[in-house]
C-alpha cells in the first residue's frame, strides 16, 4: 500500500505555459518587428549609421514596450483571478452547504455518481475548499495563474534577444548586402525560435517551425515594399 501512497513526480508541457508563450511572444516580436523595421529602413535608401541607430532605437523601445504591455495585460487577468477568488471566499464562508452541492455536481457532470462525488466534495472541502473551487469551479490553479512580473520580465528579456540578432547582422554586413542578409539569418532565427518552442511545449518541431518562419517572413516582405515605396516618394 505505501507504494501507492508515494509522491508522484511528473512535469507537463503545460506547466511551462506562462513563461513559454512570454518568452516565444517576446523573442518572435523582437525578430520580426526589429528586422522589419531595419529592412524597411535600409529599403528606403538609408545610411549604414542610421541602420544601427533605427535597430537599437527599436531594440530599446520594443523591450519596454513589451514588458509594459504584458504587466499590464497579466495583471489584469491577475486582478480578475484575485476578485473571483474573494467572492468564492465569501460564498464558502455565508453558504458552506450550496457550495458543497455546487462542487458534487461539478463532480457528477465529470462522470462520478451522486453520492461519489458528494464524498469526495466533503473530503476535498474538508481539506482546502477555496483551492477545491478555484481549480475545479474557476478553473485557477497554481501553475496556471498569472504571474504580472515573471511575464513582463520574459517578455522584455526575449524581446532584447531576439532583436540583437538582427541589429547584430547589422553591424557586421556591408550596405549594400544587408537587406539580403538580414531576410535570411531572421528566417533562420524565426525557424530556430519555431523549433525550440516546439520542443518546449511537446508540439511538433517542423510545424512550429514553419508557422513562426511564414508569418516573419510575410512581415518582412510587406515592411521591405513599404520602405522601397516610401523610399522612391520621397
Amino acid at each position: 500500500m505505501t507504494k501507492f501512497m508515494r509522491r508522484h513526480a511528473e512535469t507537463h508541457n503545460s506547466s511551462r505555459i506562462g513563461w513559454l508563450r512570454a518568452a516565444v511572444l517576446g523573442a518572435n516580436d523582437g525578430i520580426v518587428s526589429t528586422a522589419s523595421l531595419l529592412i524597411g529602413v535600409a529599403a528606403a535608401s538609408a545610411t549604414h549609421n542610421s541602420l544601427i541607430v533605427t535597430g537599437v532605437a527599436g531594440l530599446v523601445a520594443g523591450a519596454m514596450s513589451m514588458a509594459a504591455g504584458e504587466y499590464v495585460s497579466v495583471h489584469s487577468q491577475a486582478d480578475t483571478e484575485h476578485a473571483d477568488l474573494l467572492k468564492e471566499k465569501r460564498e464558502l464562508a455565508t453558504k458552506p452547504e450550496a457550495e458543497h452541492r455546487e462542487l458534487a455536481q461539478i463532480y457528477v457532470r465529470r462522470g462520478l455518481d451522486p453520492e461519489l462525488a458528494r464524498q469526495v466534495a466533503v473530503q476535498l472541502m474538508a481539506h482546502d475548499a477555496l483551492g477545491a473551487h478555484a481549480r475545479d469551479e474557476l478553473g485557477i490553479s497554481r501553475e496556471l495563474s498569472a504571474k504580472p512580473l515573471s511575464a513582463a520580465f520574459s517578455s522584455a528579456t526575449s524581446f532584447i534577444v531576439g532583436a540583437a540578432l538582427p541589429v547584430g547582422v547589422t553591424l557586421v554586413v556591408a550596405l549594400e548586402h544587408v537587406i539580403l542578409w538580414i531576410s535570411i539569418m531572421s528566417l533562420v532565427f524565426l525557424a530556430a525560435l519555431g523549433a525550440v518552442a516546439a520542443k518546449a511545449g511537446g508540439a511538433p518541431l517542423l510545424a512550429g517551425a514553419w508557422r513562426v518562419t511564414f508569418w516573419g517572413a510575410l512581415a518582412m516582405v510587406i515592411t521591405a515594399v513599404v520602405g522601397r515605396v516610401f523610399g522612391a516618394v520621397v
